[in-house]
Parts: C-alpha cells; sequence; structure tokens
C-alpha cells in the first residue's frame, strides 16, 4: 500500500467523479434480452440486430464503463451505427445499481471473476441465448469494454478463451490482479501489480484451455490519471506472454497521429495491437464529427479523432479498417477529471471494519461511500 497522503488522495479523486453522470440515453434502439439463463450475477442484457444482417453473423459483445449504462454507451460509442453499416450482431450486458451502485461491473471481486460463476457466466448464458436465436458464427465472437468494462473483458477472455475470436481492452486492467477493494485501488494508480509470469499463469489457471488464444487490442490514454496507462502495458505483458510473442512489436506506425504498435505469432498471424493516445484522460477515443463520424462525445466518451470502434472492428476482420496516417491533433487531457473507476460499491457479506483515528477515519469512510465502496 502507498503512503496515506496518496491513499487520501485517491479516495478524494475517487468522490469528485461522482458528479460526472452518465449518458442516459434512450435504450429505444436496443431491445431487452430476457430468459437466458439462470443469471447468478444479476445483470441485465440488451441487443441490437442491424435491418441487415450478414449470414451467420458475428456477435460483438460491449461492455459499458463505471456510471454508464448499455444504451448510453451504445450512443457514445457508435457500436450499432457500425453494425448498421457491416451488418454484424451486438449485446449488451448491463449492471444494476443492486450490484453496484456507480453500475461497475465487479472485475476483481472473486465471485465475479472465476469460469462458470457470477457474471461472467450471465455474460456467458446471455451469449449462448444470441447464438441460438439469431444464428450467430460461433466461430465469430468478440467482446470489448471500456474501464470497469475494459477489466471484465480481460476477465472474460481469461476464463472463457475458447469462447472468444477476440477482445479489446480500452482504460482497462489484465485479469487477476486485485481481490479486493485496496488492492483494486493499488492497481489503478500502477501500484504492486505482478510481472509477466504471475499475469501469464492467472490467465492459464483460469480455464483448462491451452489454445488458440483470442487475439487482443489494447487502448489507454497517455495522460490516464484513473487506471494509469501502466495498466495498458501491463495488459500487453499478459497476453504477449500468452501469445508467445517478444515485448518488442513486430511493426510500429502511426494512425490517425497516433502510435500504433502491431505483435504477430510465429504464422505471422496479427495476435496483439497497441493503440496509446497521446494526451487522452480516461474514456473511450472517438472520431464522431464528419458524415462518417461513429458515435457522440460525453463524460468518458472522448473525441480524439480516431475511432476505436471502427478500428477495433478493423482489427477483428469486421470492417475494412480506416487508416489515415495524417497527423491529427493530440486529444486533450481533461483538467483532473476523476472517475468512480472500477471498484464495486457493496461487499457480499458483512464488511469487517478496522478502527481508525478520528478526522483521518472520517475522510476515509465519506470518500469510500462517496465512491460507492461502503454503505
Amino acid at each position: 500500500m502507498g503512503p496515506l497522503s496518496d491513499t487520501l488522495a485517491r479516495l478524494s479523486a475517487l468522490r469528485e467523479g461522482r458528479v460526472h453522470p452518465a449518458s442516459e440515453a434512450s435504450p429505444a434502439r436496443l431491445t431487452p434480452l430476457h430468459d437466458f439463463g439462470s443469471n447468478p450475477g444479476a445483470l441485465d442484457a440488451y441487443f441490437y440486430v442491424p435491418e441487415t444482417v450478414v449470414a451467420n453473423p458475428p456477435l460483438v459483445v460491449v461492455l459499458h464503463g463505471c456510471t454508464q449504462n448499455a444504451a448510453g454507451y451504445d450512443h457514445g460509442s457508435g457500436w450499432s451505427q457500425l453494425a448498421d453499416d457491416h451488418g454484424f450482431v451486438l449485446l449488451f450486458p448491463e449492471q444494476r445499481r443492486a450490484n453496484n451502485m456507480n453500475r461497475c461491473f465487479n472485475w476483481f471481486e472473486p465471485g465475479d471473476t472465476r469460469r462458470d460463476a457470477g457474471e461472467p457466466l450471465s455474460i456467458r448464458q446471455m451469449i449462448d441465448a444470441m447464438v441460438r436465436g439469431h444464428g450467430i458464427d460461433p466461430a465469430r465472437i468478440f467482446v470489448n469494454g471500456l474501464s470497469a468494462g475494459g477489466a471484465m473483458t480481460s476477465v472474460l477472455l481469461a476464463v472463457y478463451p475458447e469462447l472468444f475470436a477476440g477482445g479489446a481492452i480500452i482504460a482497462g486492467l489484465p485479469y487477476g490482479v486485485a481481490r479486493n477493494v485496496p488492492e483494486a485501488l493499488e492497481r489503478m494508480r500502477g501500484q504492486g501489480g505482478p510481472g509477466r509470469d504471475a499475469l501469464a499463469a492467472a490467465v492459464r489457471n483460469a480455464s483448462p484451455h491451452r489454445g488458440p488464444w483470442p487475439i487482443v487490442s489494447v487502448w489507454h490514454g497517455g495522460a490516464d490519471h484513473v487506471v494509469v496507462p501502466a495498466n495498458g502495458d501491463a495488459v500487453l505483458q499478459q497476453w504477449q506472454a500468452i501469445h508467445g510473442v517478444d515485448a518488442g512489436p513486430d511493426e510500429s506506425d502511426e494512425i490517425d497521429g497516433y502510435p500504433h504498435r502491431l505483435w504477430r505469432d510465429a504464422g505471422g498471424r496479427a495476435v496483439i495491437e497497441e493503440y496509446r493516445i497521446t494526451g487522452m484522460g480516461h474514456g473511450t477515443p472517438l472520431a464522431a464529427g464528419g458524415d462518417d463520424g461513429y458515435g457522440a462525445s460525453g463524460p468518458h466518451m472522448l473525441e480524439a479523432a480516431i475511432s476505436s470502434t471502427r478500428h477495433i472492428a478493423g482489427f477483428w476482420g469486421l470492417t475494412q479498417p480506416r487508416r489515415t496516417r495524417a497527423a491529427a491533433a493530440p486529444a486533450s487531457a481533461p483538467a483532473p477529471a476523476r472517475h468512480p473507476g472500477e471498484v464495486r460499491s457493496e461487499q457480499r457479506g458483512p464488511a469487517r471494519q478496522r478502527p481508525l483515528a478520528a478526522g483521518v477515519g472520517k475522510v476515509i469512510e465519506d470518500a469510500l461511500r462517496a465512491a460507492g465502496l461502503m454503505r
């Protein structure tokens, strides 16, 4: 654990983040998915099927971030717009406030990070229902998410690697790095995480699967002060070890004005890519302007003149990737905006309280309550 002053500053930042509500877009574009299974994680689900769908369409699972919901994240990211253009189907799991008052997926809670348990099993059941009901190609199922949704993407890729052809982690964290609130806060600020070998072991121990492995796209803002860029580096290390590729990329270039790196396996297949969005804070990078833009800017949906939605779909082979190599203006980092991040709001079972000094204890407790970490 870092010094107390660091912890207090972090908790204060979490408290300040509560003033930035998610975009509450109308859910009319999405359709509720009911009766998809036992739903042990107690999640809601929505889906989107465009008017024109390709034969045996791919399925893209989209996971929102904290304080967001399915419809709001779709509105911001533009995934259903892209699906209209390319004929694939979308699934949007949604967190309930009863599970987490900030609507964070519980990416570090042990009961929600294991195969065939909790939130991962609920999402697996949703996917199975979509495959049965919409003729989905089971070899083309993908998952992506922002922040807590990005961290839950890491969970899903680890516990069900045989299910997914690919994933994309935006401002997220690797699998298996935290088991409680203090560890989650430390990892978010880049402190105390495991090394490459332990990161790889976490994935290998999460399922009986031994390959082939999903391809992975990693996105992170260079000025992210909520989930610091070291977490993007750790995601890379985890999947570099799993795919057996070197730390150095096979290709490096600049796409839409930002650094892009690519790793290929021994057979020459692109298995990992990384975008580091210079100057951008915590959020999903967008290119929302113009006639061919996707999505809409808002809290943690950040105009950066690069569409992560479009490029991720291109990496997965769902579209033709658009690569404009003319330099774009770096994304602006919002003034020290802070966000409740990926920490769950309430513990399962009675919380054990420890005595705290007067004054300091009150500050910590107030911040924890504001961040949704305790009642």
